[in-house]
């Protein structure tokens, strides 16, 4: 969970996904359309992927994937996002995580 934690705080903006996950795909690309750039940690690519998954249930991240993290907290999986979005309000938690400028 540590692992998780560290990761998950060294970027304003941090995905935690798998490759093979379409939602995980639109996720992506919503923030590259937003302007971010954000951390992105395919789990099915790394060696602890398996260890990961499970430590981001433990913080309550269901699914799994995709989990966004914005400043460092937990911000929500693919539903939540759009959720966001639609209502306007995940460009400015972008923005003052500074993960976006504009």
């Amino acid at each position: 969970m540590d692992r998780v934690k560290d990761l998950a705080s060294k970027k304003a903006a941090v995905i935690f996904t798998k490759s093979s996950c379409c939602m995980c795909h639109s996720i992506k690309q919503l923030f590259y359309e937003l302007g971010a750039s954000p951390a992105i940690h395919e789990l099915d690519q790394v060696a602890n992927g398996n260890d990961m998954e499970y430590a981001l249930r433990g913080l309550g991240c269901n699914p799994s994937v995709p989990a966004v993290f914005i400043g460092g907290k937990y911000v929500g999986s693919a539903k939540d996002i759009i959720s966001l979005h639609v209502d306007g309000s995940l460009k400015q938690k972008l923005i003052d995580a500074k993960a976006i400028w504009f």
